[in-house]
């Protein structure tokens, strides 16, 4: 009974015994699972930088453009009148504009930045209106060369990050040259200062002969080419990217408050804004 009780294990306890502690540790030292992947693949499921500084995205995206088409609105019903009552604090206001969309692009929220660019490149059309229409608005022939004023920046500034600003100013500034060609052509230009000139009374009525010469045959095929044109154009321009889209409305809400603005000198001058 002793030897039974002092004998050594069998072999073959002691082999499934070291079997079965070989498992146990293998099973605590095995590595985790994020320790086999790649370094190259946990690296490349990291967002890139230039994801990490897109400005805009998604829906954000989608809005650009709509708010491209309100700043070509604003002018008509804050700009004008403004500049009507009292254009030099009108003028001030650029600053705040252009301070805005500096403050946007630079520390405001990460993918809200993309409007401060549109801001800017705004308060430079901003300036230009209030220039002309404060001051000059008798001298038809200085309209688009004071609206051009910011020309150089923008063309210098496509290809940076102030793009957008670029863009919306020279959809802006086209939109206003085919508009002013259109005047010239149609003949419509000598009247342009004396509806501006002209005693309250009378100003409607000049107006109002002003938009019936568009109506002319020969005038109204050139205005109707002239925004087929453009609204090719637009379509194009939506076809070539995010910049593309917002230059595409900024043209075809400067055609379209133009249109508005034809049919209001013909049915109510004194709703057209202009007097």
């Amino acid at each position: 009974m002793t030897a039974l009780l002092t004998a050594p294990p069998p072999a073959s306890l002691k082999v499934a015994y070291l079997s079965s502690q070989n498992q146990v540790i293998g099973a605590t030292a095995t590595p985790p699972t994020s320790a086999l992947v790649p370094e190259t693949l946990v690296i490349s499921q990291r967002p890139s930088r230039a994801a990490l500084k897109a400005p805009l995205g998604g829906s954000d995206a989608a809005l650009l453009p709509m708010v491209a088409a309100a700043l070509v609105v604003v002018p008509v019903f804050l700009q004008a009148p403004w500049v009507r009552l009292h254009p030099s604090s009108a003028t001030l206001f650029t600053a705040v504009i252009t301070a805005a969309g500096l403050l946007l692009e630079l520390r405001g929220p990460e993918r809200c930045r993309g409007f401060g660019p549109l801001l800017v490149g705004f308060s430079s059309s901003w300036l230009a209106g209030c220039l002309f229409w404060g001051w000059c608005r008798l001298h038809p022939l200085w309209h688009l060369p004071i609206e051009a004023f910011a020309l150089p920046l923008a063309l210098a500034g496509l290809n940076g990050r102030w793009r957008s600003a670029s863009q919306f100013y020279l959809a802006s500034l086209l939109g206003t040259a085919c508009t002013d060609g259109a005047i010239a052509l149609t003949g419509v230009m000598p009247l342009w200062p004396q509806v501006l000139s002209a005693p309250v009374q009378e100003a409607p009525a000049l107006l109002h002969r002003a938009a019936l010469q568009v109506l002319e045959p020969a005038s109204l095929a050139l205005v109707m080419g002239i925004a087929v044109a453009l609204t090719l154009l637009a379509r194009r321009c939506r076809r070539s990217g995010a910049g593309g889209r917002l230059a595409a409305a900024t043209l075809l809400t400067t055609l379209a408050v133009d249109g508005l603005f034809l049919i209001a000198a013909l049915l109510s001058p004194q709703l057209s804004g202009l007097i």
